[in-house]
């Protein structure tokens, strides 16, 4: 199945296969951990890595808005990833996208690299916001450990989650889904994973591309 629908505070959502969360109720695409510009900043840095990345990132929000009613993105902090992500290319890409959806509304919640490289380009029209941001009855958060009112809906940890048998092993990025947060998978193209170890009460679902699957 290409999305798992789940309960929370109340309110349904959809666990997207392509490791982000849609809140039907308020047509609101959410997103975490997009990183645009690491590539880009890693070949400042000297680092030979793939570019493209910029692309695939917008691609996959085309191809989730194409598959989902979004009226409203949110994206949970790691907008941006350096300074280095002000680069004219990234900016001129992520510019010619957002003129092709002129009324998507876009809210960022800034997270530890926005920080560092900086808000986003005010072309972007993007609404730039701190955390904890209340949009009832969630807490919309980059870190999952921030102390809210709401139920928080975070990202920052980027989580991945070990499948095993006694011959192979596979990791997969998944949802964590927990009594007072929620903390969603890193979207972007060029990211890692950090392998976590569940609380007492987490639900794991963990995510191949295809399907979203509760494995714990």
């Amino acid at each position: 199945m290409t999305a798992r629908e789940v309960l929370v505070a109340g309110e349904t959502l959809l666990l997207l296969a392509h490791k982000a969360l849609y809140w039907p109720a308020r047509k609101m695409l959410i997103v975490a951990d997009i990183h645009f510009g690491k590539a880009a900043s890693f070949r400042a840095l000297g680092v030979p890595v793939p570019r493209g990345t910029t692309s695939q990132n917008l691609a996959a929000l085309d191809a989730l808005m194409a598959e989902h009613d979004v009226g409203h993105i949110t994206f949970l902090g790691d907008f941006l990833h350096a300074r280095a992500a002000h680069a004219t290319a990234t900016v001129a890409a992520m510019l010619a996208w957002r003129l092709r959806h002129p009324s998507l509304k876009l809210t960022l919640v800034r997270g530890n690299h926005d920080r560092h490289a900086g808000d986003p380009a005010a072309s972007l029209m993007i609404d730039l916001v701190d955390e904890p941001h209340a949009v009832a009855p969630f807490a919309f958060c980059h870190h999952p450990d921030v102390d809210t009112a709401g139920y928080a809906l975070a990202g920052h940890i980027h989580p991945s989650f070990l499948l095993a048998t006694r011959f192979d092993a596979l990791r997969l990025p998944c949802f964590v889904v927990g009594p007072r947060r929620m903390i969603l998978p890193s979207f972007g193209a060029f990211t890692g994973g950090f392998l976590i170890t569940p609380e007492a009460g987490d639900a794991i679902y963990v995510t191949s591309g295809e399907a979203v699957h509760l494995v714990r």
